[in-house]
């Protein structure tokens, strides 16, 4: 599918959810969720804790079947060939869990032989990402024994590996250091300039107004407000993008309110 911008050019859609709905029990986790991913753009997904974007990225990969509704990544059906679309997307996952008795190095090779990159091409990738991120004292120690944060940084190498044209980052920034999240921004923004796409899920609102070309907000499994971060500042009257997504996911209020009551501690 093809989405029509304002410049009356076509761009492609590489990721389309539509009318996405996901129940767990009593539970309505995605509700007739509807947005397109087009290609060339960082597409922000935001929410607070609890209101659905993991669920919808874990459909998007395959990982967990919709209730009804639809969904395509890079014109694949998640629900019919899940595995084409995992060797298509670099996936970073919100819980990062890796074979933590292999050491990253293995990991590496492993991940390199799936995906089907040649020897020599794994080697020089692994080598240059490996420096980028700092990894080089850890490559030849287990992962079990390794801090959160590098075994964050194993995830990331290993999802940008084969150069993937979509980008499925679930809060890719968690326990990343201050150096680390530079060099993954700066990645992001060159991902872009090879044409590719990023879908990012994330709660850092200085990161998501920086890097985003368009910003969805869901609240309780609804998508509320989706746009440019200009619009979405003009929609509520709002500059800073942590004042509009509080406004509209309705807890500004809330917030003012324990404010106040901290006021008296």
């Amino acid at each position: 599918m093809r989405a029509r911008l304002s410049s009356g050019w076509l761009r492609i859609a590489v990721v389309e959810v539509s009318e996405l709905v996901k129940v767990y029990g009593d539970v309505v986790a995605v509700n007739g969720v509807s947005f397109m991913v087009q290609e060339g753009e960082v597409y922000g997904l935001l929410g607070p804790n609890g209101a659905g974007k993991t669920t919808i990225i874990r459909i998007l990969m395959g990982l967990t079947r919709p209730t009804s509704g639809s969904a395509k990544v890079l014109g694949l059906n998640p629900e019919v060939d899940p595995v084409s679309v995992k060797m298509l997307v670099g996936y970073v996952p919100e819980e990062v869990q890796l074979f933590e008795t292999l050491t990253p190095m293995e990991l590496f090779e492993f991940v390199s032989s799936i995906r089907g990159i040649p020897s020599g091409e794994a080697s020089e990738r692994v080598k240059t990402l490996v420096r980028a991120f700092d990894l080089e004292p850890y490559v030849n120690k287990p992962i079990a024994s390794l801090s959160r944060g590098n075994k964050q940084k194993i995830a990331v190498i290993s999802a940008l590996l084969h150069k993937p044209k979509l980008l499925i980052l679930d809060e890719p920034f968690n326990g990343l250091d201050a150096k680390s999240s530079r060099v993954l921004k700066e990645y992001i923004k060159l991902h872009l300039e090879r044409g590719g796409s990023v879908l990012l899920s994330t709660h850092v609102m200085e990161i998501a107004e920086n890097l985003c070309s368009r910003i969805g907000i869901i609240h309780k499994g609804v998508l509320v407000a989706e746009g440019r971060v200009e619009d979405l500042r003009v929609m509520v009257d709002e500059r800073r993008l942590e004042d509009v997504f509080l406004k509209l996911t309705m807890q500004d209020s809330e917030v003012r309110e324990i404010v106040s009551g901290l006021k008296s501690l």
